[in-house]
């Protein structure tokens, strides 16, 4: 998921993605325990993924909460 493609979401699309993203992580390192997953890079990506979705989602808090002020 590129950085575009984060920016283009609604803040309640981020959360929904996020908690996709994050159960995504889980089954895919519970699969990689149990035996070798055809492409283990893929664990890193959806991890960087989630680190994007929490960057822009922790931005548009800061951003909601600087507005209030």
């Amino acid at each position: 998921m590129k950085n575009s493609e984060i920016l283009e979401l609604s803040t309640e699309e981020l959360s929904a993605r996020l908690s996709e993203e994050k159960s995504t992580l889980t089954k895919l390192k519970f699969a990689h325990a149990v035996s070798a997953i055809e492409n283990p890079t893929r664990i890193t990506k959806v991890r960087k993924d989630i680190a994007r979705l929490n960057t822009e989602l922790t931005k548009r808090k800061a951003a909601s909460a600087s507005e209030q002020n």
